[in-house]
């Protein structure tokens, strides 16, 4: 098991995965590790619709895999990605874009995906996600502990009705984001940041 400041400081968004399955065990560990984040009035909302190999999980996964292309590809165009330095094959804007269109073409592969729901007491409201992402970020780390990786996304929300209807997610539960997990078929490391003097204002 990797120190907790160590896995804060190397925990990657991992988008490329081998086949292993996540055993029943880690992925409840790693469920119950996300369910000890903090929520507003501890009111303990959130929901994880885990995705393995069912029919129902099967057919979301072609929803979301549909989604995620599109996405990539509206993206990979608005911002970009085939010109300039993209356009230079072992340029750093390539091979992320590469990573990109690996991860979204084998996005039914994916051994893992968790929709992180969160079910409303009250109308939605822009403050909503402190009671969510809290319990992602624990997500991701407990992944990281116990040797996995995992990638948020959003690119749900381009099937959303579609998702609520096949997984009949009820209207009060918000379908919140989208976590691929698996076993790196690369590595964690150390994260390129900003230094601190660019991103602190004090007084």
């Amino acid at each position: 098991m990797i120190p907790l400041l160590d896995g804060l400081a190397t925990t990657r968004t991992i988008r490329r995965y081998t086949a292993e399955p996540l055993p029943e065990a880690d992925l409840a560990a790693i469920l119950w590790h996300a369910s000890r984040a903090p929520s507003g009035s501890n009111r303990q909302g959130v929901r994880y619709l885990v995705l393995r190999n069912g029919p129902v999980a099967t057919a979301a996964r072609r929803l979301l895999g549909e989604s995620f292309r599109s996405s990539w590809a509206t993206k990979r165009a608005a911002d970009g990605y085939e010109a300039g330095s993209g356009a230079v094959a072992d340029s750093p804007k390539a091979r992320m874009a590469a990573t990109m269109q690996h991860f979204v073409d084998h996005l039914e592969d994916v051994p893992v995906i968790v929709l992180v729901c969160l079910r409303r007491h009250r109308a939605a409201n822009p403050y909503e996600g402190a009671s969510v992402y809290p319990a992602t970020q624990n997500l991701l780390l407990a992944a990281r502990a116990l040797g996995y990786g995992g990638a948020l996304t959003m690119w749900h929300q381009m099937v959303e009705q579609e998702l609520r209807e096949l997984l009949a997610v009820p209207d009060d539960v918000a379908l919140s984001a989208c976590i691929t997990l698996g076993r790196p078929a690369g590595a964690h490391g150390p994260v390129r940041r900003r230094p601190l003097h660019e991103v602190v204002f004090e007084d």
